[in-house]
């Protein structure tokens, strides 16, 4: 018989997708039976007293999970994220239920042997409960008690070789797609630029120093797999400068049918014959491309690399030869303002070791954000605060028309007013002195 009672969990078990109630239950149940023999180090009924807490918060409509309390090990000021549950008398499996960050290995390719220790390391130590992953992309291993947290560090640096994640304000854990160990389209090594700035900011990465947190994450193209557009302050995004290369022979392969668009993704049911004219032409974003029955032709000075044609014809269309990335800042997803995309800083920049010239605008932008961010105030929000401009200068990049995000409704108002030429700028301040009142 469960230890509490949860008619409204029990509801989230119902339906065809996979629950985390069901999970945890399963969880419970094999700690109950323990038929390892474990000499489990923190309470056994931790997954029963969660299910508990969660019953009781959708009861009550508020959180039992109370804020304060900062807890970690030594040397790090981040990696583990404090919890305890108001409720410790009702809920003494969770009186403590701290979080666990684990640094994942770049492109999260791991060896079984490797998972086995972790798990069975937090079956031990923790409530045998994760996610993997986290948004970040850290392993993150849910719920231990304040004693374990050095006995888990130990363990997972010393036998391990793992650091801990990020958390706080602080770098946090950068991430990587699988790039060019795995994928055809990849424009730059995602995985060792990930792995080469995890280790050289280590010090960003575990003592929290900024005004907030700062995320790296590695596209290897403008496909995206880690949507490093969307989640983070500082994206590299996998970009080519030369043409789209086209093989019009396989072009005609795909129009006559010979070749499954999308690499056959879409078998699951018939969608009739293959339209180019509306599969590829009439959904490119910038209309730059053109088919005239035996020719596919791209106007590759207007187009945007968004990978839509190759995707949908990958052995006729391929990136170009000359690859490098795009640098895109201050992307975040509040919950009151909603998802903001990143904007594009670098459109091009070689990606080659040692990675200077990335490093040195990550370490220009930290330097200013550091002394005018706000406290818990994400790049974007400053640069939002204090103008696209201001970080074109503390990085030393140049202004181009990619920057501009709209059309200035005013032309007579420039970026900076003392760069305008011929003493115009006397001009500007009396006009607007004039009109604007």
């Amino acid at each position: 018989m469960a230890k509490h009672p949860t008619p409204m969990l029990d509801e989230l078990e119902k339906g065809p997708w996979p629950s985390f109630v069901s999970d945890i239950k399963q969880e419970a149940e094999t700690r109950a039976k323990n038929e390892k023999g474990l000499d489990y180090q923190i309470p056994v009924d931790c997954p029963e007293d969660l299910l508990g807490v969660l019953e009781l918060t959708y009861h009550d409509q508020e959180t039992h999970w109370k804020h304060g309390g900062i807890v970690g090990v030594f040397g790090y000021g981040g990696g583990v994220i404090g919890r305890y549950c108001d409720q410790p008398q009702q809920f003494p499996g969770v009186a403590h239920f701290h979080t666990v960050r684990v640094n994942q290995p770049s492109g999260k390719y791991y060896t079984t042997d490797y998972l086995r220790s972790i798990c069975d390391l937090w079956d031990l130590r923790g409530s045998g409960l994760t996610n993997m992953h986290g948004s970040t992309g850290d392993i993150v291993l849910l719920g231990t008690t304040t004693p374990q947290l050095e006995e888990i560090f130990y363990e997972l640096t010393h036998n391990l070789n793992t650091d801990l994640g990020g958390s706080g304000s602080n770098l946090r854990t950068p991430a990587a797609c699988l790039g060019k160990s795995r994928c055809e389209y990849a424009c730059y090594d995602s995985q060792l630029l990930c792995h080469t700035l995890t280790n050289e900011y280590q010090d960003e990465l575990h003592r929290p120093a900024f005004p907030y947190k700062f995320k790296f994450k590695f596209d290897a193209c403008p496909n995206g797999c880690v949507a490093a557009i969307a989640r983070s302050d500082f994206s590299v995004i996998g970009m080519w400068k030369d043409d789209i290369k086209i093989d019009q022979e396989k072009v005609k392969a795909y129009v006559g049918g010979e070749f499954a668009p999308n690499a056959g993704a879409h078998s699951g049911r018939d969608w009739g014959k293959f339209d180019i004219e509306a599969e590829v032409v009439d959904r490119c974003p910038t209309s730059c491309m053109s088919w005239d029955g035996s020719t596919l032709k791209i106007d590759n000075s207007e187009c945007v690399r968004c990978m839509h044609c190759i995707n949908v014809m990958p052995r006729a269309l391929k990136i170009g030869d000359e690859t490098g990335a795009s640098i895109c800042c201050g992307a975040k997803a509040p919950i009151l303002d909603g998802a903001q995309m990143g904007s594009l800083l670098v459109p091009f920049i070689p990606v080659e070791e040692p990675f200077d010239e990335i490093k040195e605008v990550i370490e220009n932008i930290w330097d200013w954000w550091m002394e005018e961010g706000k406290n818990r105030e994400r790049l974007g929000e400053t640069m939002k605060r204090m103008g696209f401009q201001k970080l074109l200068e503390v990085t030393g990049i140049d202004a181009i028309p990619q920057h501009v995000s709209e059309p200035r409704n005013n032309p007579y108002i420039f970026f900076k007013e003392e760069e305008v030429p011929g003493g115009w700028t006397r001009d500007i301040a009396d006009y607007r002195s004039r009109h604007q009142r």
